[in-house]
Parts: C-alpha cells; structure tokens; sequence
C-alpha cells in the first residue's frame, strides 16, 4: 500500500496512530494539551506492553504512527522501541521536546535506531516569542540546532507550528524562517482550548480563513509538503481555490517534495475516522485533543476500539454531524474538528465554531441563538 492511499477504509483502520509514550516534560508550554509534567507516570504502558500496541499497528497496516508525548525522550527504552517498531516494518515518526535532552548524539542514534521521521516545533520566529511560548529559555535555539543535526544524520524533518492568538501576527516570519530550512513537511495546527489552551487564544474564524489563503498561497511554491491539524476545513478551502482554477485538488496539493510525502493524509481524515490516540495509560482517544474515551488497549485490542466503541462509530458518521456541518456539502471531505466542536461547546458532534462557511441553501434555524452566544468569544482580541 502506498503511504498516501486514498482508498482505504477508515472503518477499518485509521491511517495515522499516535501514541503518548508519556506525559513527562520539562517545558510548560502555554497551549499543552497533556498539561505535561516533570515525573513519568508509574502506570505508562511498559515496554512489553508498548511492543505489544506496535504489533497491532503492525497487524492493522497504519501508515503513519507516531511517539509523541510529553517528551517521548524521558523514556529510557525509546530506542528498544523504535528499533522493535522497524523489525515488524512500522514506520516510526517522533516528536521530542527541544530540551537539553535532545542533543546531537540522541537525534543521530535515534537515526540508527531505524526513526523515520523526527518532528520538531517552532511556534514563533524569534527567541522570545517561541521560548515565551514553550516555557523554556533556549528552546528556540536546540530547535534550530535539531533541525540542523537531522539534517546531518540524514533524518527528514517536520516542523509543527501551533498558531492561537499569542502567534497569529507572526505567521509570515515563521513561514519565512521555515522556506530556510531543509524539511519535507509543515504541519500547521490550529489551537484547541483543552489542557493548557484556552478558549481566549482560539482564531476567528475569519482568522482560520486568513491563514488558510496563506497557506494555499505557499503550498504552490514550497518545497515541503503542507498540512493541517484541527483544520479540517482547509480541504474545503482547497477545494474551493481548485475549483476557481479549474485545476482538480490531487494536482493542486501534490507534493514538490518527493523524498519523504508520508504525513499529508487522504481527505477526510478527522478524529476517530482514520485517526487514533493512544494515551501514556492505554487509553484510546478519537484524538489527543478530544477527551472521550473509546476503551483500553489493556483491556481490548487496539483494532476493536477502534472499530466498534460507540464514540469512533459515531464520529464516522456525517450524517449525524449538528448545525451546518451536518448541512455542508464537504461534511464527506471536511467534517470540522471534532475536538474543537467538544471544547467549546461539550457536543463532538456539534457544528465547528470556527468556520466562516455557510452550505449551499443553508438556513440557519436558531439565527442568533446558540451560534451566536458561542462564537463571539472566540472573536475577542
């Protein structure tokens, strides 16, 4: 199967899995979703344990499946577990914290260790807005530092960038500062109030919109793939600007990197359809950002949650999707983030708050009713 496949049925198995190796973290970043910590957790799944999670990835041919944390760099069997995950043939990404931990010797043996992929974040294009962000003097610097010693191990590298309202004015010097480095992908996530996040540093949707049209923009010119996180109206975005080019949207989003496409999942991916989290503690999550559990691979296997718990069935459904998302004709493509939809107002199923978009004969029945009372605080500057 090809990394890129578009015909695969997310009923049966999600195209992207990642696994929370642990919630230990010595930054303190603003917008953390596991509110990460110092310690290990003492009931992290253990190395059997986590060997066991890698062969059901394996049995279930997951395309991308990722370590991330915390910083998955506090586990001392790390490397046993890359190196497992490359003797049954998963392709491992990884995203460290850039701590002190992370040095020259960790990325060039995490090479050796067989990772695919390392996946580093930059969420300002300067010391002081990145470290400010992160929690962490010097972050900045041993991000900059990664992504260069990667390079020098022959390590594809991803950059990840969380834009909220602390950052948004800083999107083209970011993108700047990006389009200098050698990267095979940029993956844009968009601020979901849960952890550390709050509901105050969410964009507009107007804002979603702004970002989007930068992003389009890029994408034709940039040597790395393009993606996006709890943006799933993106592709309606891409959509749209295919159409008013009379270019199909395979063309349009096909990669001027070939060296290492894996990442930029097929349209209508979103959480629980085609995505999978797996906690520090076993539990099995839609998403990291969408707390409602599906079971635990302690206790069932990984393929069984995901196909028949109640809340992944349900989120596979579009039909049942609220609000004008339920009404839009890209619900098939797009579907809005689930987690936002949670965040803000306590329904998964509920319409995304932050996009602009109304459907094709769309008539809104609560006019200035429950939109209206949500949706202004996310506009609040």
């Amino acid at each position: 199967m090809k990394p890129n496949d578009t015909v695969m049925d997310f009923n049966e198995r999600p195209y992207i899995a990642i696994w929370e190796v642990t919630q230990a973290c010595d930054l303190a970043c603003v917008h953390c979703r596991a509110c990460a910590q110092p310690k290990r957790h003492p009931l992290e799944l253990s190395t059997d344990e986590g060997k066991c999670l890698i062969d059901e990835i394996a049995e279930m041919k997951v395309p991308v499946f990722v370590l991330t944390g915390g910083d998955p760099i506090k586990r001392p069997d790390l490397f046993e577990l890359i190196e497992y995950a490359k003797e049954v043939g998963v392709r491992v990404s990884l995203t460290p914290s850039a701590t002190p931990l992370l040095t020259r010797e960790i990325i060039h043996r995490l090479k050796l260790s067989g990772l695919a992929r390392l996946a580093v974040s930059l969420d300002g294009s300067n010391r002081e807005t990145h470290d400010a962000f992160r929690g962490m003097a010097g972050s900045f610097e041993r991000t900059m530092e990664a992504i260069e010693w990667a390079n020098e191990a022959g390590l594809p590298v991803q950059i990840n960038t969380t834009f909220s309202r602390r950052n948004y004015e800083d999107f083209e010097s970011i993108a700047s500062l990006i389009e200098s480095k050698k990267i095979a992908l940029w993956s844009v996530f968009f601020l979901v109030p849960t952890g550390r996040g709050k509901l105050e540093g969410v964009l507009s949707a107007e804002e979603f919109e702004q970002i989007f049209a930068k992003l389009y923009r890029l994408s034709q010119s940039a040597s790395f793939d393009i993606k996006t996180t709890e943006a799933q109206h993106y592709r309606r975005y891409v959509l749209q600007q295919n159409v008013l080019k009379k270019r199909t949207a395979a063309v349009e989003t096909s990669s001027r990197n070939q060296g290492d496409a894996v990442g930029r999942a097929p349209r209508g991916l979103n959480d629980g359809k085609g995505f999978v989290f797996i906690s520090h503690t076993g539990e099995v999550y839609p998403s990291g950002f969408l707390p409602i559990a599906g079971g635990n691979v302690r206790v069932e296997s990984l393929s069984h949650i995901y196909r028949e718990s109640a809340i992944f069935r349900q989120l596979r459904i579009p039909d049942e999707l609220g609000g004008k998302c339920g009404e839009c004709e890209f619900r098939n493509v797009c579907g809005g983030s689930r987690s936002r939809a949670y965040a803000v107002t306590g329904d998964p199923m509920a319409e995304e708050p932050c996009c602009s978009y109304l459907p094709k004969g769309y008539v809104a029945r609560q006019a200035s009713a429950g939109a209206s009372r949500a949706l202004p605080v996310l506009h609040v500057l």
